[in-house]
C-alpha cells in the first residue's frame, strides 16, 4: 500500500507523528495541518504543511482531505477534537485515528468528565463545579484552610489548572477564571491530591486498549516546578515512579473509562492519556483525560516504539490490537521556548534562532514555533523546538539533551529551557 496520510496539529507532537509516519513503508506522501517549517524539512518523504489554516478549519481540511485522497487522518490536537473534525472527516469517508466529539469530550469538558469519573468508580479528587465567581467564592470562604486546583472546564491549551495553597490563593485563582474566555465560564474547585505525577497513554479501539508508555511532564515554567504552568517544558521516560502496582491500577481505570464511553454510546478510537498522580500509598487518582496525546511526552514515547506506526493505528480501526514492541532506552525531551512564555513573548517574535542549523546536524529535534525566513530560522512561537536526549539511563539522556542544547540560543539572550528536566528521576538514579 502506498498511503497519504494526513495529521492535524501543528507543533512538537505534529512533528513526532510526521517521523513516525513517514517511517512506514506504507506511507508514501504525508499532509500536516498546520505543520511547522522544520516538518518537511526533516522529513524522509514528500511532506506538505498547510500554515494558513487552523486545526478547527474543518471544512478546508475535509477538502485537502478528499483532493489528496488521504487513506488516514490523524486527529491529534484538541481544539480539532471538540471542534468534531474526526466526525466531519468519517462522514466525508475518510478513515480517522481520533475520537470523535462526544467521546472527546473526556478531555474538552472538565466538569462532564469528573461526573462521567464519579458514575464510574474512576477514582479521582473531591471536585465541586460552579458557574459563578461568587458561588465559588462563597464555598472557599467557608472551608477550612487548605490545597486546592482551580480549574477551567473548557480547553485553555494547558494552562488553565491553578494551584492554590491557601484560600486567599484560591480566591485569586477563581477571580482569574474569567480571563480563560469561554473556557473558564464553567470551572471546578478541587481537592489538591498530594503526590507525584505522571502520564499514561493507550492506544484505543472501543473497548479494546494497549498501554503504549509512560512519560513525565514538567508542566511548570522554572526549574523545580516553579512558576506558571505551560504546555509543557519537557519530558523525561519511563518514569520510575510507575512501578508494577501502579500500572495495574492505570490499566484497571483505562478499562472502566473505555468501557464506559462505550456504555455512554460514545466509543472511543484514538489514543487516550491518562494524567495521573501516585499518593504516598501507590494509589493512582486521575488528575485528568485528555483524548490524544501529549505534547511533549509523544516525543518521549512514540521513538521509542519499534512497530511500524501506521500498521498500529491501522490495525486499531480494524478493531484488532498487535503487541506493541519498544526499545529500553530511557529518553528525555527539553522544550526551548521564547523568553516570557507562557506569558507575553512578542518582543522575542522575528528574532534569530542561532546555531539551529548547527544543532540539526547533531541531534533529534522537534520542531513547533521556529520559522525558516529569508534564509535563517526565527522565533515565531513560544515552545519553538524540541531536543531529544537518549541513553541507558536517565543520567546518560539528560546529558545528551543538553550538550545539544548549548549549541543554539535566539537573538539578545532570548531563549529560555528548564535545566531540570528529568529531576526526580535523576534523584532517584542516584540514590538507588
Amino acid at each position: 500500500m502506498a498511503a497519504t496520510v494526513l495529521v492535524i496539529d501543528g507543533g512538537g507532537r505534529a512533528a513526532t507523528l510526521a517521523q513516525k509516519y513517514t517511517q512506514s513503508k506504507h506511507v508514501k506522501k504525508l499532509l500536516v495541518v498546520p505543520g511547522n517549517d522544520l516538518i518537511p524539512i526533516s522529513s524522509k518523504k514528500p511532506a506538505k504543511i498547510f500554515p494558513h489554516l487552523k486545526t478547527t478549519d474543518t471544512s478546508e481540511i475535509v477538502e485537502i482531505a478528499k483532493q489528496e485522497k488521504v487513506d488516514l487522518a490523524d486527529v491529534a490536537q484538541d481544539d480539532a477534537v471538540a471542534c468534531g473534525l474526526s466526525d466531519s472527516l468519517t462522514k466525508a469517508g475518510i478513515k480517522v485515528f481520533g475520537p470523535s466529539k462526544s467521546a472527546g469530550q473526556i478531555e474538552w469538558d472538565k466538569a462532564w468528565a469528573r461526573k462521567f469519573m464519579k458514575q464510574f468508580n474512576i477514582p479521582a479528587p473531591s471536585f465541586k463545579i460552579y458557574r459563578s465567581e461568587f458561588e465559588g467564592i462563597k464555598f472557599i470562604e467557608n472551608q477550612k484552610d487548605g490545597n486546592w486546583f482551580i480549574k477551567a472546564s473548557g480547553l485553555a491549551a494547558g494552562k488553565g489548572a491553578i494551584s492554590a495553597k491557601n484560600k486567599k490563593e484560591a480566591i485569586s485563582a477563581i477571580k482569574q477564571m474569567k480571563n480563560f474566555g469561554k473556557a473558564g465560564q464553567i470551572y471546578l474547585v478541587e481537592e489538591c491530591i498530594d503526590g507525584e505525577e505522571f502520564s499514561a497513554f493507550a492506544l484505543v479501539s472501543n473497548e479494546q486498549f494497549q498501554i503504549i508508555g509512560f512519560a513525565q511532564d514538567h508542566k511548570r515554567v522554572f526549574g523545580k516546578d516553579h512558576g506558571p504552568n505551560t504546555g509543557g517544558m519537557g519530558c523525561s521516560s519511563p518514569p520510575r515512579i510507575v512501578s508494577l502496582k501502579v500500572e495495574a491500577q492505570v490499566k484497571s481505570i483505562i478499562k472502566k473509562t473505555v468501557r464506559g464511553l462505550s456504555k455512554l454510546k460514545r466509543p472511543y478510537v484514538g489514543v487516550l492519556y491518562l494524567g495521573g498522580m501516585v499518593d504516598k500509598n501507590s494509589k493512582v487518582w486521575v488528575i485528568e483525560f485528555n483524548a490524544r496525546w501529549g505534547d511533549p511526552e509523544a516525543q518521549v514515547i512514540l521513538t521509542s516504539v519499534k512497530n511500524d506506526y501506521f500498521e498500529l493505528v491501522a490495525a486499531a480501526l480494524k478493531g484488532s490490537m498487535p503487541k506493541i514492541e519498544k526499545d529500553n532506552k530511557y529518553r528525555v525531551v527539553v522544550a526551548a521556548a521564547s523568553k516570557g512564555y507562557p506569558g507575553d513573548y512578542s518582543e522575542v517574535v522575528g528574532k534569530e534562532i542561532t546555531g539551529f542549523g548547527e544543532l540539526l546536524k547533531k541531534a533529534t529535534v522537534f520542531g513547533a514555533g521556529a520559522k525558516y525566513e529569508d534564509g535563517r530560522w526565527v522565533a515565531a512561537g513560544g515552545r519553538l523546538f524540541y531536543v531529544l536526549g537518549e541513553g541507558r539511563n536517565v543520567a546518560q539522556a539528560r546529558e545528551m539533551a543538553y550538550n545539544a542544547l548549548s549549541l543554539v540560543d535566539v537573538e539578545g539572550n532570548n531563549l529560555h529551557y528548564r535545566t531540570d528536566i528529568g529531576w526526580r528521576d535523576v534523584a532517584r538514579f542516584y540514590t538507588k
